[in-house]
């Protein structure tokens, strides 16, 4: 693959180091599996086992510990995101095939890259386990300790081979830079987190109460739907109204936070490596032109091939100023995808919230239940892949446009063909407008005398109901044979633009680019939309702030049954029945959501549902 070649030039550099990266992922696993072993044997199991009566040292321990929660979770974010991009570095290393810790035939390397996975999350699961325990006083001495292993052996790394081969001066210091931040961020997040422990542990602050599975801001979200909206609504800046418009009452789950983190230096590392490999292609070819020069020279410029030589290094010249260029316009545009599908996930899970599905095609309305739940799992990795590929097309895509762009309007200038390149290009130009021109002259025509007036002034446009059928019929007769040849041409432009949107679009999961009926064939847009309906049915604030409410009531009746003479400690006041209280509810529901009334059985069902009612009554 593309980075193998500049991870394998890392490992076989000439500098001496004592620190093999590689091997000491092996020999990590040592401390990561004491840690979660420590942190299950904290862990309390909900369920009684059968091992338990047998052994009473085990006391319902050994629960099962827990990364993240990849659905409800809020809180520690950006904590979870910096977790996941001091794991940089082994995803990339993964991602190029480099890393295989054992040597099997072709056909099993699908496995090989399962276990490499599994090896490099089981070496980073204590940075997540020791964010995500509740047992804060411990996690956060071993999360610091792992955490500071990592950083000093990372340190140790660094300094002893800072230069490199490809890029030369601080080539190490440039790859791990990222990672190395993140672990520093890590290591001042469990610092706090043991401070905060330690003071709640001595009595010096109060520890919260127990966290309700009913966030604020879910909480904040459902009362704004019960309050009336203004009247006027104040007005809107121009970035909040083209670009991004900030909700107070909406936060991204830490596996989108984290996916993005992960995925921007992914995509840093990635052009790195695209850099490397292109400085060594660059070598490879001055050493090329350099053969090219010296037969020119041999022959005084004079042989028959020194034309061809000299095109072939001006093609040289230009491709490589123009990869260079195009570097910035492809990674521009890859990390304003990162933005922008953050910005399309809060507007899709909020259409869902309202029960609108038009902007999800037809067949996946119902998504299979199996697929939604695997597509948690699958979307976090398959963006950042798709943004990286989608750098790399987009990047080989923009800097074809821009050879063409050069061959077309630049070169010419440059060798005094500029007047040349004008007449060619106002040809063209006056080419397209009158076929262009001709298309409007059709529309105009049928528009002017074969349609009918208008049914009402006030129309929009005519109505679709033929006039002068004659002159209509031989209108298409002599068209027929001219819109042959115009057909060839929008065939030519449709595939022209369905390989542009394709190539431009290919990094958006969110977005599928294949046609209408065949959306399935897209996988990752399939992981997209299942992504959004486990989200919207797990996190969905209506429906966790009615269970939010359910459990609560059920909590106080259980406290109501436990304490003895409980009803002395309530004031008497009216007594208000079960029923009216039910009709009030229901009619300020429907006062504050009208369509509701729509959704309701229809007062013929209800009548004779109170009819039947009445006779049984009337029989008893």
């Amino acid at each position: 693959m593309l980075s193998t070649y500049v991870w394998t030039a890392q490992t076989n550099s000439t500098c001496v180091t004592s620190i093999d990266m590689e091997l000491f992922l092996h020999y990590s696993l040592i401390p990561s599996f004491f840690i979660i072993m420590v942190l299950s044997f904290l862990q309390r199991r909900v369920h009684h086992k059968r091992l338990d009566d047998k052994s009473y040292l085990l006391g319902n321990r050994f629960g099962i510990v827990i990364p993240l929660d990849f659905i409800g979770t809020f809180n520690n974010r950006w904590s979870y995101g910096i977790a996941f991009g001091a794991t940089a570095n082994k995803v990339m290393f993964l991602f190029s095939e480099g890393y295989q810790p054992l040597q099997v035939p072709q056909w099993a390397q699908a496995v090989v890259l399962l276990i490499g996975g599994i090896e490099v999350g089981l070496s980073h699961f204590p940075f997540f386990a020791c964010l995500s325990s509740d047992f804060r006083l411990i996690s956060s001495i071993l999360g610091f300790m792992y955490s500071l292993i990592w950083f000093a052996i990372t340190i140790v790394h660094i300094v002893q081979c800072p230069h490199g081969q490809l890029i030369g001066a601080y080539e190490t210091v440039i790859f791990y830079w990222p990672s190395l931040l993140c672990l520093a961020f890590l290591l001042g997040r469990f610092v706090f987190m043991f401070v905060k422990a330690l003071k709640i542990h001595l009595g010096l602050e109060v520890q919260n109460e127990e966290r309700s599975f009913l966030e604020v801001h879910q909480a904040e979200h459902v009362k704004q739907l019960m309050r009336k909206p203004p009247e006027q609504e104040a007005e809107k800046s121009w970035f909040q109204r083209k670009i991004y418009e900030w909700d107070p009452y909406f936060q991204f789950p830490s596996r989108m936070i984290g996916a993005t983190v992960l995925a921007f230096i992914c995509l840093y590392l990635f052009i790195i490596i695209e850099f490397c490999i292109y400085t060594y292609i660059v070598q490879e070819l001055d050493v090329f032109e350099g053969g090219l020069e010296s037969y020119v020279a041999s022959v005084n410029e004079t042989g028959v091939l020194t034309p061809a030589i000299l095109r072939i290094k001006e093609l040289i010249t230009v491709a490589k100023d123009v990869w260079m260029l195009t570097i910035f316009s492809a990674s521009l545009t890859c990390i304003s995808y990162l933005f922008h599908i953050l910005a399309c996930y809060r507007k899709h899970i909020k259409r869902l919230w309202l029960g609108e599905k038009s902007f999800i095609p037809l067949k996946f309305h119902s998504p299979s239940s199996s697929n939604s739940v695997v597509a948690i799992a699958r979307y976090s990795g398959w963006q950042i892949a798709y943004i990286l590929w989608g750098y790399l097309i987009i990047h080989v895509v923009q800097c074809l446009f821009g050879v063409m762009i050069m061959y077309g309007l630049v070169l010419p200038v440059i060798h005094n063909q500029g007047l040349e390149m004008l007449k060619g290009l106002g040809i063209g130009i006056l080419t397209i407008s009158i076929v262009v021109g001709l298309m409007i002259l059709q529309l105009k025509i049928a528009a002017r005398f074969f349609l009918q007036p208008k049914i009402k002034p006030g129309d929009k446009q005519k109505p679709l109901a033929l006039n002068n059928r004659k002159a209509f019929h031989n209108f298409n007769y002599f068209l027929f044979f001219y819109n042959v040849l115009l057909g060839l041409g929008a065939c030519l432009f449709r595939l022209f633009v369905s390989c542009i949107l394709g190539t431009w679009l290919i990094a958006r999961i969110d977005r599928t680019i294949m046609q209408n009926g065949y959306e399935a064939a897209d996988m990752g847009f399939q992981a997209w939309i299942g992504m959004l309906f486990v989200d919207h049915y797990h996190t969905n604030p209506v429906l966790v702030g009615f269970c939010h409410i359910l459990l609560m009531r059920n909590n106080e009746r259980k406290l109501q049954k436990s304490t003895p003479y409980w009803h002395l400690n309530h004031s008497s006041g009216p007594r208000i029945s079960v029923k009216s209280r039910t009709r009030w509810f229901l009619l300020y529901t429907l006062l504050k959501n009208p369509r509701l009334s729509l959704l309701r059985k229809p007062k013929s069902a209800l009548g004779i549902r109170v009819a039947t009612q009445t006779n049984s009554v009337d029989v008893l």
